[in-house]
């Protein structure tokens, strides 16, 4: 397929593609008139790419993925280093959701002592 139909199949854009391309993500392959050339493994890269970067993942952080995927793993997400990303991001989360919980807590506080009705405005 072309780069057209692939970025409409992918739900991308031609721009990311080439971006893609450049980076080494996406092969680059060419038709004898010189035009990218993509098959359907190249669509399970872009949909894993794709997955990911809206799980939160960085761009770069997709590479152990698409290597894995090239290497032979249907889903691209059982070698080493994919597994490392995994635990990288979940050790990321965790922190986030630890300082959100701080400020949910503190928030909570602040309500709590807006709420209550000995505390006026201006008042001590």
């Amino acid at each position: 397929m072309r780069i057209g139909e692939l970025a409409e199949r992918a739900g991308t854009t031609t721009r990311a593609l080439r971006y893609y391309e450049s980076r080494g993500l996406l092969p680059a392959r060419r038709d004898t008139h010189g035009h990218r050339t993509y098959d359907e493994g190249d669509l399970l890269l872009l949909r894993q790419i794709r997955t990911l970067q809206d799980f939160g993942f960085e761009l770069e952080e997709t590479r152990p993925f698409v290597e894995c995927l090239r290497a032979g793993s249907p889903e691209g997400d059982r070698c080493p280093a994919s597994l490392d990303v995994y635990r990288r991001k979940l050790g990321e989360l965790d922190a986030l959701i630890g300082e959100l919980q701080a400020v949910r807590a503190q928030i909570g506080v602040r309500l709590a002592l807006a709420e209550d009705p000995k505390c006026e405005l201006g008042g001590p």
